[in-house]
């Protein structure tokens, strides 16, 4: 049997993830993506997987800076998500207007009031088809409010996720 590209396209609309801004700064510029393909792969190292569109304009500052960054994006920062998903078509720094920026550990740039932030340095890079798949070892974390509502990449379209059980 054989998929269709857009078959599974579709079926994949059907599969609800966590939306990101990933994030990569330094002597190559600053750049990023919004990305639902992100998980977690050990927590010794603590290692996430996330994968990229080869062609992605943030691709070669990510793979020269060695740098990257996983914001985990709050329902009320939908707006940035949009913007680095490239719906306005702004330019690279111009995305960076969306939102409040800081740095961390890797310097790499941390969106302020996410629900949490992963700063990671990249650790092994592969490709595998249009993607590239990034293996990144945290270097640090920060938390958001536990009040805070977490935005969903389902459908085609974002949704809000209910808060943090305390």
């Amino acid at each position: 049997m054989t998929v269709s590209r857009q078959d599974f396209r579709d079926a994949m609309a059907r599969l609800g993830a966590a939306v990101n801004i990933i994030t990569t700064g330094g002597p190559a510029g600053r750049g990023g993506f919004t990305a639902s393909a992100v998980c977690s792969v050990t927590d010794e190292p603590p290692t996430l997987l996330l994968c990229m569109n080869r062609n992605a304009t943030a691709a070669p500052a990510l793979k020269a800076n060695g740098t990257v960054c996983v914001n985990v994006v709050a329902a009320g920062q939908k707006e940035a998500a949009m913007v680095f998903a490239g719906v306005t078509k702004c330019s690279m720094e111009e995305r960076f207007q969306a939102g409040t920026w800081a740095t961390h550990v890797t310097g790499a740039p941390v969106l302020q009031d996410a629900v949490a932030t992963f700063d990671c340095k990249v650790a092994e890079i592969l490709e595998k088809g249009t993607h590239l798949v990034v293996f990144a070892e945290v270097q640090g974390i920060r938390h958001g409010s536990e009040q805070d509502h977490g935005l969903i990449y389902f459908g085609r379209d974002y949704h809000p996720v209910g808060k943090i059980a305390g």
